[in-house]
C-alpha cells in the first residue's frame, strides 16, 4: 500500500479536541503526532490575586470528573504554603474520598468509553439493549462512587465541604456506618466487572517507556507520596518536582508537553500499577491475575485493565478507611485548622484517575502571587505522540477500518481529558 487516506472526523469518547495526523509516502510513515487544538484555559492566570480561602473553589472547576482531585491537590498546596496542619480524621477522610473519585472515573472510562471498543460497538448506547445488565452494573457502581463523595464532601462535582485545614462539615457516625454497608452491598458488581474485562482481547503492543507516579512506603499512593520515576528508582519531594518533571511547548499542541528522564513518560493507572503493585490490596492482586496484567506492563492498551485492578483496590480500601475513622475518637464538630503564616510556597501532588496532578502556589499576604498547574493529560501527551509513531508503521498495511479503530483505541486508552468538555478527535492520514 503506497497511498493511504483515512479520516475519522467524529471519534467520540474522549474529552476535548485533538487531531491525530499520520503522513505516509510510498507506504513509509514520515510524520505521526497528536495535535491538541483546544484554546488555553488560563486557570493559572485566574488564580493570581485570589485569597487563600477561595482557591480550591476555583480549581475544582477545572474538571467535573476530577473535581475532588483538583480540590484536594489545591488544598495541599495552600496548606503547605501557609503552614496549615490537618487533623488525623480530616486526613483519613480526604484519602477515603480519593478512593471514591478513582472508582467513579474508572467505571466511567472502562465501561462507557473503552468497553464498546472491545465488543465492536460504536458506543455504550447499543450495549444498553444488547447487554442491559452490564450497563446497569456500570450505572450502579458510578452511583455508589458519587454517594461516597456526597456523604463525605457534600457533593462530588465541585465539593463544598473540603476547605483549607479540614472540612466545613463532617459526616455523622450514623452516615459513615450506613455508607460502609452500602459499599459492601456492591461487592458482587466488583467481581462481575473483573470477570467482564477478563473476557476482552487486548491488542498486542509493546513500547518501553518511563512511568511516573506518587510512591509511598506505607500504601498504594493516591493522596500523598514522593514523585517517583521507574527509570531512576527514586522519588523527589513535592517542592522539588521541577528537578524531575520538565514542561515545554511544542508546535503542534496548545497544551504543554512534559518530560522526565527521557523524552516521554506515562502517568496514570498503568504507571501506578507498575510502580506500586506490591502495595495493592490482595483482592486487587487476584483481579490483576484474572486480567492477565503483570508489572511491568509496557502495553498501553492495558490501561483499562489497570483501572479495573485499581477499582477493586479502591473498593476495599474505602471500607477499610471508614473502619479506621469509626474506631478513632471521631469529632463531628471539629473546626478547620487556621494558617500559621500568610506567605510562602506550597506544592500539592496527588494521583487523580488520569495520573499525577501538581498544583504549585506562591502566596504573599494571603493572596496568590504565582501559580503553576500540571495536568495528567499534559504529562501523557508526549508519550501519546511516541505511541502513535510506534504503532503507525506496524498497522499501515491493515484495512482502513482496523487502522482507525486501533488508533482511536490507543488514544482512548489514556482516558485523555483534553478539556472539560467531550467533543471529538480527528484522525487524518495523508
Amino acid at each position: 500500500m503506497t497511498d493511504l487516506n483515512v479520516n475519522v472526523h467524529h471519534l467520540t469518547r474522549v474529552e476535548g479536541h485533538g487531531n491525530i495526523v499520520v503522513n505516509s509516502k510510498n507506504g513509509e510513515i514520515i510524520d505521526a503526532r497528536l495535535e491538541i487544538v483546544e484554546s488555553p484555559r488560563f486557570f493559572e492566570a485566574m488564580l493570581k490575586g485570589r485569597r487563600w480561602q477561595e482557591v480550591q473553589l476555583i480549581t475544582s472547576r477545572i474538571c467535573g470528573i476530577c473535581a475532588v482531585g483538583h480540590t484536594c491537590t489545591s488544598l495541599q498546596s495552600t496548606e503547605m504554603a501557609l503552614g496549615i496542619s490537618l487533623s488525623e480524621q480530616a486526613h483519613l477522610l480526604r484519602k477515603c474520598i480519593f478512593f471514591a473519585e478513582q472508582l467513579q472515573s474508572h467505571i466511567l472510562h472502562t465501561y462507557f468509553l473503552t468497553a464498546p471498543d472491545f465488543v465492536g460497538a460504536p458506543s455504550v448506547i447499543p450495549l444498553a439493549t444488547a447487554a442491559p445488565e452490564v450497563v446497569k452494573r456500570a450505572l450502579r457502581l458510578k452511583k455508589l462512587a458519587n454517594t461516597i463523595c456526597e456523604t463525605i464532601a457534600g457533593r462530588h462535582v465541585h465539593p463544598i465541604a473540603l476547605v483549607p485545614g479540614g472540612f466545613s462539615r463532617y459526616p455523622s457516625v450514623k452516615e459513615l456506618k450506613a455508607l460502609k454497608e452500602t459499599i459492601l452491598s456492591y461487592s458482587d458488581d466488583i467481581d462481575e466487572t473483573v470477570k467482564l474485562f477478563a473476557t476482552f482481547k487486548v491488542p498486542e503492543y509493546y513500547r518501553e517507556t518511563e512511568f511516573v507516579s506518587l510512591k509511598n512506603p506505607s500504601e498504594y499512593a493516591f493522596y500523598e507520596g514522593d514523585i517517583y520515576s521507574s527509570d531512576t528508582k527514586k522519588g523527589v519531594k513535592n517542592l522539588d518536582y521541577k528537578t524531575l518533571i520538565k514542561e515545554k511547548m511544542v508546535d503542534h499542541s496548545t497544551s504543554k508537553h512534559c518530560t522526565a528522564t527521557r523524552d516521554s513518560y506515562i502517568a496514570g493507572a498503568l504507571a501506578r500499577f507498575n510502580n506500586n503493585y506490591d502495595q495493592l490490596h490482595p483482592r486487587a492482586k487476584k483481579a490483576a491475575e484474572a486480567l492477565k496484567i503483570k508489572p511491568v506492563s509496557y502495553n498501553t492498551f492495558m490501561f483499562s485493565h489497570a483501572q479495573v485492578v485499581e477499582t477493586v483496590h479502591c473498593f476495599e480500601e474505602a471500607v477499610a478507611y471508614i473502619d479506621r475513622i469509626l474506631e478513632m475518637d471521631y469529632d463531628v464538630n471539629e473546626q478547620p485548622a487556621e494558617p500559621t503564616r500568610m506567605s510562602g510556597r506550597g506544592v500539592g501532588a496527588c494521583e487523580v484517575p488520569r495520573g499525577l496532578l501538581i498544583h504549585d502556589y506562591t502566596y504573599e499576604n494571603g493572596f496568590i502571587k504565582d501559580a503553576n498547574l500540571i495536568i495528567p493529560t499534559g504529562m501523557n501527551l508526549a508519550n501519546m505522540d511516541a505511541d502513535i509513531r510506534e504503532l503507525a508503521p506496524k498497522i499501515i498495511k491493515e484495512p482502513h477500518d482496523k487502522i482507525e479503530l486501533l488508533m482511536e483505541m490507543l488514544i482512548r486508552a489514556y482516558d485523555p481529558c483534553i478539556s472539560c468538555s467531550c467533543h471529538l478527535l480527528k484522525v487524518e492520514f495523508v
